[in-house]
């Protein structure tokens, strides 16, 4: 009997690593089963995805390394071809391999055959707990039957925009196929908190609550697979692990390299492995450590060109050295805009590089299609601290350095400060560091940032290179 374990892998859409109550989610009730899970299994305190976009995150995840090292920058299959990934690499070892939700934007190259596939419009608009749970019981019946180790890939569509409350009501009708589900729990605009970076603003609260009830349809998604995961025997001997793809989809989250961009609630359970309960505040795990730490646990070696490191010494409760950094990059919207950044986070401090930022070039993404940033243009013809939000949302500045530990929300750039200058050329170090190891494209424009011309140059190869604005 192959007794190496099962992975169950769930990924929310845009989920802000604090929606979820066990990462202290000032709403309550948001979350109960995904807080339920923590409380079976290790949270990350310094969890970070690669890159705070849906289909570029994911590549990150599947192929272990970052976007400008894979071809995966942009919402494509992946540009350079023969990258290993997961999926295959664990077929190839014996694995039934599975996906839900999210198909096209989790698998690296357009001609991969899962064993099992359902998409969006077979699971309620990825909006339907109870199919989720029935494709869930399918993979997981027949890779018991077949005596083999599982691999489910289980995407929610939740809550990625339109958030319920502001869907399409086609969703909910028979005639489009599978309807879409209510949330176990709505949410009103009284019953919750605009995030400190964002204006608090009634129509905020009111497209807030909106989102946090796309949560509660997430989290009700999560309570379906573990149930089904549960009927199927097999819990004892499955690796859980529950992440985000990205931060919420609004302005200075989601499409950014923020704090609250490409920070995740990553969430793992091991019976027999993991300590219940526990809660790991020393290590930075990121995106491109999820490949070779599923391979690490199944028993399988990492291919050759893989920049993320297992953390599976971790898992075990150990401690491991050379997780203290992080390194974000952001390239290209759904849109085909091309902004490049890039970013290093310590425990405190965060320094961002905008190249693309000339006081005149304006960020559009798909936060602005909703209620929050429409009703923050409007505020700032009257309140020059939302006009100022506002500016810096649509222009930037080529240079951000924000202290996270007492500024999670980025209110405050002190690349300017003084006080903060050993810090500021540290990270600028680091990233240079970085930059030079991987090959980035960006170094030369790094190196030359005070050059305009170096900046727009980046820029122009960018587009050139991945095609867009």
């Amino acid at each position: 009997m192959d007794r190496r374990p099962n992975i169950l892998l769930i990924t929310a859409d845009d989920m802000n690593w604090d929606a979820v109550g066990a990462y202290g989610c000032p709403v309550p009730g948001t979350t109960p089963n995904i807080d339920r899970l923590a409380a079976e299994g290790v949270r990350f305190e310094h969890a970070h995805v690669t890159i705070a976009v849906c289909q570029p995150s994911r590549s990150a995840m599947m192929t272990g390394r970052y976007p400008h090292r894979s071809g995966g920058e942009g919402f494509f299959h992946l540009r350079h071809p023969g990258v290993p990934a997961l999926p295959q690499l664990l077929r190839d070892g014996g694995y039934r391999v599975g996906i839900l939700g999210k198909v096209g934007h989790s698998t690296p190259y357009g001609d991969f055959e899962w064993d099992l596939c359902r998409d969006q419009g077979d699971l309620g608009h990825g909006r339907a707990p109870a199919l989720y749970g029935a494709g869930a019981s399918e993979l997981m019946a027949q890779a018991g039957a077949a005596d083999q180790p599982f691999f489910l890939m289980l995407n929610s569509h939740d809550p990625h925009r339109p958030f319920y409350g502001n869907d399409k009501a086609e969703w909910y009708g028979e005639e489009a196929g599978p309807p879409a589900a209510v949330p176990s729990r709505a949410f009103a605009p009284d019953e919750v908190t605009a995030p400190g970076f964002l204006a608090d603003l009634p129509e905020v609260r009111l497209e807030i609550s909106e989102y946090y009830s796309s949560v509660r349809r997430c989290d009700d998604t999560v309570g379906a697979a573990l149930a089904a995961l549960r009927e199927s025997g097999q819990a004892d001997n499955t690796i859980v692990l529950f992440l985000s793809d990205n931060g919420m989809a609004f302005p200075f989250a989601k499409t950014n390299c923020y704090l609250n961009s490409t920070r995740t609630p990553w969430i793992v359970r091991w019976p027999g492995t993991i300590n219940p309960g526990a809660c790991d505040t020393e290590h930075f795990i990121s995106g491109i450590d999820l490949m070779p730490t599923l391979l690490d646990a199944a028993g399988l070696p990492a291919p050759d060109g893989v920049d993320g490191a297992s953390f599976l010494p971790v898992l075990r409760g150990e401690s491991q050295s050379g997780r203290d950094l992080v390194f974000t990059q952001f390239h290209q919207t759904a849109g085909k805009r091309n902004y490049p950044m890039r970013c290093v986070q310590n425990r405190r401090f965060g320094y961002i590089f905008n190249p693309w930022s000339d006081g005149e070039r304006v960020f559009r993404n798909e936060s602005q299609a909703g209620r929050t940033m429409e009703a923050m243009r409007a505020a700032a013809a009257a309140d020059e601290t939302v006009a100022a939000r506002v500016e810096l949302f649509l222009h930037r500045v080529p240079e951000e350095l924000y202290d996270f530990e007492s500024d999670p929300d980025a209110l405050c750039n002190r690349i300017d400060d003084a006080e903060c200058a050993d810090e500021l050329d540290a990270l600028r170090a680091a990233l240079e560091r970085w930059m030079e190891a991987t090959g980035d494209p960006a170094l030369e424009a790094f190196r030359n940032r005070e050059s305009r011309e170096s900046l727009d140059e980046l820029v122009r190869q960018t587009a050139a290179e991945l095609g867009g604005e």
